[in-house]
């Protein structure tokens, strides 16, 4: 029987590991080809791996929540099938350095901590009972199982300590911020008490629940975080008047339906202008790295998509200044509903030079947008709203009602000043005053 090793595959251009997050199968389950085997995840965007020839799993090569690159064995299957010996596949462990997990750390501070001392009493007392396998339903790596047996955790101790790991995973140093807190108890039934009340509600309020969040929201946190600290914000407003824009929409999107297959919402529009804009103004179209400034040649839009689970995805139009209205309406639809599908590929959520998001979808009127690094500007769209406005008319000025948005760009001060970003909301509000209520497409 031919004993052949599964790869992490290639995730685009610039994408050089994946982290592997549930597996799908197990040793000795019968996997026929293209059965999902693992799903793994890159930045925000989920995939699968799937099996490339029917067989059976004969070994795991790495744990779930471990960071594997591409080219790295992931598992070994069985193929069913007699090979030549000249097509023998060495099978070889994962090699250490293509493996960022918890068991490449020091063991210097494992040894430390395995041999830490304790008193009598709590030697006597706390976790008789060793731990040889994982508990029901909950993950433990070699390295956690180790130190449990090493400290006489018990199965019922170990399933109430909180992990910090992806999806609830204990990880090494969970288990390290036990052993020291659990000194400060005489009796194990006082720490599991402690810990019981820890894993449901905070300490103090039993009328609060707890949510953890998933691995979008964490990587969504981090990025908002990791934003404001690298660029100081600003953020300007601008109120435009689109009523020409709502107009012509309002007269030709039943039959652009009908001929095209396709919706014709504000989205397109929006980035159409804000494409053309950023021709004439290409320093908002830049990042910084360290002290120079990267001006990009091309424009990238992303495209701020709401999630179903509530989370945001950043979708990609590349070179969006030399697309079509058309082309930009396509693919907007294409990319919106891929998103929400999760059905994204890696290399369509990287890469873009600036970014727009809409706040109108829920009727809000403006926000200050946090910049999507390492770009250095993103801009936020409003409701449009009928409001009444004061109209120049050959007659003198008119109240008249009008469809208006409120524009908000958000930039990093460090390279943007007010004027300029001033300016690009000034020219960006007329381009989009003037449009063309004629227009074909």
């Amino acid at each position: 029987m031919a004993v052949k090793e599964v790869v992490m595959p290639g995730l685009g251009e610039g994408v050089i590991e994946a982290t592997v997050t549930r597996w799908l199968v197990g040793p000795g389950e019968r996997v026929a080809e293209d059965d999902p085997l693992v799903e793994i995840a890159t930045d925000k965007v989920d995939s699968e791996v799937v099996s490339p020839w029917n067989g059976v799993v004969k070994e795991l090569l790495c744990e779930e929540g471990a960071t594997v690159k591409v080219g790295a064995p992931l598992l070994r299957i069985e193929d069913g099938r007699e090979e030549k010996e000249e097509e023998r596949i060495a099978v070889k462990r994962v090699p250490r350095e293509m493996l960022q997990d918890e068991k490449d750390e020091p063991k210097e501070e494992m040894k430390r901590t395995l041999h830490a001392p304790e008193t009598g009493q709590e030697a006597a007392e706390i976790g008789k009972e060793p731990v040889g396998t994982a508990p029901a339903r909950r993950f433990l790596s070699p390295l956690v199982r180790k130190i449990a047996q090493e400290e006489g955790i018990s199965e019922e101790e170990l399933a109430l300590i909180p992990g910090s790991g992806t999806h609830g995973r204990l990880t090494k140093k969970d288990l390290f911020g036990w052993l020291a807190r659990r000194k400060e108890h005489t009796k194990p039934e006082g720490m599991m008490a402690s810990l019981a009340r820890e894993k449901t509600v905070p300490a103090g309020d039993e009328d609060t629940e707890v949510i953890e969040m998933d691995r979008v929201r964490q990587l969504i946190a981090r990025h908002m975080v990791e934003s404001v600290r690298t660029a100081p914000h600003v953020t300007s407003f601008i109120e435009a008047d689109v009523t020409a824009m709502v107009q012509w929409r309002e007269r030709v999107k039943d039959a652009f339906l009908q001929r095209e297959g396709e919706k014709l919402t504000y989205t397109p529009l929006f980035l159409e202008a804000a494409a053309r804009v950023l021709r004439e103004f290409p320093m908002i179209n830049v990042s910084v790295e360290g002290t120079r400034i990267l001006r990009k040649k091309r424009i990238h839009l992303g495209m701020a998509t709401a999630l179903p689970d509530g989370n945001l995805i950043v979708p990609v139009i590349r070179d969006a200044d030399r697309k079509s209205l058309l082309g930009l309406v396509k693919e907007v639809n294409d990319l919106a509903q891929r998103a929400r599908a999760g059905e994204l590929k890696p290399e369509e959520i990287r890469g873009s030079t600036f970014t727009v998001t809409n706040f109108g979808t829920y009727r809000n009127l403006t926000g200050t947008p946090i910049i999507n690094q390492p770009e250095s500007a993103i801009l936020g769209v409003g409701a449009i709203l009928k409001r009444p406005a004061v109209v120049e008319t050959p007659r003198g000025d008119a109240i008249a009602v009008r469809h208006l948005v409120i524009l908000s760009l958000s930039y990093d001060h460090r390279i943007i000043d007010g004027a300029l970003g001033g300016r690009f909301l000034q020219r960006l509000a007329e381009y989009l005053e003037g449009f063309d209520a004629n227009r074909q497409i």
